[in-house]
């Protein structure tokens, strides 16, 4: 069974920039709509980002459009986050999630994804 893996987090000013990775571990002939989710300390896990198999569609929470963009490398088997901008209040553990693609589409519902990485915390300090 495909793994998947995020990497990138850490801890940068309001303003700054980071970029987190979520790759597979693995080879899968499985095609699979990605997303981004975020669970920030007591509160509920929340969408972030998502994105069709080919990498044409993408949808955006409304607190992070303009800032923040997706982007995927499926020859790589991975998945991209830029974060721009970045406010204190999107301080949070990111979660990058994989639903089967056939049928499928973008989601904001993370219990539609089947499968999550381990999470990458990033904190934005002011």
């Amino acid at each position: 069974q495909v793994q998947w893996v995020e990497s990138g987090g850490g801890l940068v000013q309001t303003g700054g920039s980071l970029r987190l990775s979520c790759a597979a571990s693995g080879r899968t002939r499985t095609r699979y709509v990605m997303g981004w989710f975020r669970q920030a300390p007591g509160q509920e896990r929340e969408f972030v980002a998502g994105i069709s198999w080919g990498g044409t569609i993408t949808e955006y929470a409304d607190s992070v459009k303009g800032r923040f963009t997706i982007s995927r490398d499926n020859a790589k088997n991975t998945v991209n986050l830029q974060m721009n901008s970045l406010k204190p209040e999107d301080t949070a553990v990111y979660y990058c999630a994989a639903r089967p693609a056939g049928a499928s589409s973008i989601t904001s519902s993370y219990t539609s994804y089947d499968y999550w990485g381990q999470g990458t915390q990033v904190t934005v300090s002011s």
